[in-house]
This record gives C-alpha cells, structure tokens and sequence, in this order.
C-alpha cells in the first residue's frame, strides 16, 4: 500500500550556472526560453527533477539536454525556495555552478529553448524566474573559492601560459595582480609541471606552457597542503 503524505509536496527543479572564461571576461550560458512561464526570456539551463534521479544526475541531464554540454565540472551551490519564485506552483530549486572551458565544446539550444549562448557576468540581460539572484550568488561563490581551490583550471585549456592563469584571476576576481609575486606565489606551490612546450600562434613572445598537476596537488592536500591566492 502506497504511503500518503499528510502535506502537499512541493515541485523540485535544478538549474545551473555555467562559467565560462574568453580573452576579455568571464562568460555565463543562458538559453532562450521556449515555452511559458517567460517564453522569449534568458534563463539559467535547467529543469524539473524526475522521481528515479538524483540531483546530480539530473542538473548533468538538463545540461546537456538543454546546452549539449557534458563531463564538465559540477558543483551544488544553494537551495533557493521563496514561495513566488515560479507563477506555476510551488517549486523549489537546488542551484549548482559549472565551470568549462569553451574550447571544444559545442554549445547547442534544445526542443524547449529558442536558443543557448554566451554572456559577459558584467552584460546580462533580464533573468526569468529569480534567476537574477542564483545568478549573484553563484559569482559569489566563484569569487570565494577560486581563492582556495585550484578550480580556476577547469576553465583553462590543458596547456597554459602563466599569463592566462593569471588572466583568469583577475578577471574572475575583478582585479590586477602584480605579475612577479603572482608568479612567485603560484610556482612556489609545486604544482604546476613546466612542459618542453611554447606558445603557437600568437602575436606577443611565445611563452613557456604549464600544466595543473592535480596528482600531486591531491597528495600535497592529503598532508595538510592549503591552496590560497
């Protein structure tokens, strides 16, 4: 005999904040919603929660479903649940931020949005739902923990100058560095691995190319390592 619940259970959706990271700013995907509530608003890529899923499982289903992104980094972020939040019913959402780095991945709309793309965090347009305030929090804690996690590398490619790793930086902290004791600072924590490798294909001097050694950053943690910028 099947369980009845004494109260009326609230609809769950998960959405997601994806960053990406281009030569001048810091990116965020946001498709073109399709169908009401909203039709022919930005929003966050994201979805209602099946019965037979975990939420994991399902912000990576509404990822790719609605972007065509996949294998990418995932991270729960909040649980946002005002009352009005969705003119529907009652839902409540678990948001959770990503991080990629656009070079090859294809970005693609789905059957239930006109379209999926790119946005500067410093030009976004009018959000649907309250996805104004996920969206505030979720840069919030980019800002944060990217101070104390190496998670900034997921939106550099494999191979990198140290000045893009410091270009990620600042833009994503929103301001400069002294370059010296930047590169002192992260080279002094021994977990980077210098490649035999330069830059191609760039109209500046070719730099020297490096590479997150996450092996060794993992072990160096196991023993009391703390990543801090």
């Amino acid at each position: 005999m099947a369980h009845e619940y004494e109260y009326a259970r609230a609809a769950l959706t998960v959405d997601i904040v994806v960053f990406a990271l281009d030569e001048n700013d810091l990116q965020v995907m946001l498709i073109e919603r399709d169908l009401d509530p909203f039709a022919g608003q930005w929003a966050l890529p994201g979805g209602f929660v099946h019965e037979t899923e975990t939420l994991d499982s399902a912000a990576r289903r509404e990822l790719e479903e609605e972007t065509g992104l996949k294998e990418i980094f995932l991270e729960q972020l909040y649980t946002f649940g005002a009352m009005d939040r969705d003119p529907r019913e009652r839902v409540v959402t678990v948001a959770y931020f990503a991080l990629v780095n656009l070079e090859g991945h294809d970005v693609r709309a789905s059957t239930d949005a006109r379209n999926a793309a790119w946005f500067s965090v410093d030009e976004l347009p009018s959000l649907a739902f309250d996805h104004d305030t996920i969206m505030d929090a979720a840069l919030e804690r980019l800002r944060g923990k990217v101070r104390y996690q190496p998670i900034g590398f997921e939106l550099l490619p494999s191979k990198f100058a140290l000045r893009e790793l410091q270009h990620m930086y600042e833009v994503i902290l929103d301001r400069k560095l002294d370059k010296r004791n930047f590169r002192k600072k992260i080279l002094s924590m021994d977990i980077l691995i210098e490649l035999d490798e330069i830059e191609k294909d760039v109209a500046h001097r070719a730099a020297k190319l490096y590479r997150f050694d996450k092996n060794k950053y993992d072990r160096k943690t196991r023993k009391g390592f703390n990543f801090e910028l």
